[in-house]
């Protein structure tokens, strides 16, 4: 059975793609309860700065702390999402897949923070399909045009 909070982020992702958007979702975790979620929306808010995971964090609001917390990520965080890990304190990620991005693991690993990888099938399909209708979409979105 799939982990419900990844399933959360994948809910997110669809919706991120069904708004014409990139399909990459994210969760935010405190108690066992999710606190935060939300998806990339660079393309339909035209933000270059809105990630899943940054999208996530603003609608979880001011939460004072994030001890405790786990951010939940289809696809493992880049450079600016994972900086925002390490900034806020958050220490433990879990993603769907770092198959189709490796993103900043290592990173976020040398700033104290647990990165699982759940190399989820789902995560990944979506992923593949998305960036192989979607090239240039893609390589924008990952700064590679």
């Amino acid at each position: 059975m799939k982990d419900k909070f990844l399933t959360a982020a994948i809910d997110e992702a669809a919706k991120g793609l069904s708004e014409g958007g990139i399909p990459i979702g994210s969760a935010l975790i405190k108690d066992e309860k999710i606190i935060g979620r939300g998806h990339n929306k660079r393309v339909q808010k035209k933000n270059p700065m809105i990630h899943a995971e940054i999208d996530c964090l603003m609608n979880a609001g001011r939460i004072g702390t994030y001890k405790g917390t786990i951010l939940y990520s289809t696809l493992m965080p880049c450079y600016l999402c994972a900086g925002a890990v390490v900034q806020f304190g958050i220490k433990k990620v879990i993603v769907g897949e770092s198959v189709t991005f490796s993103g900043a693991k290592e990173f976020m690993e040398s700033h104290g923070v647990e990165v699982i990888d759940l190399k989820d099938d789902e995560c990944i399909s979506m992923m593949k399909e998305f960036i192989s209708k979607n090239p240039e979409l893609w390589n924008e979105d990952i700064g590679e045009l």
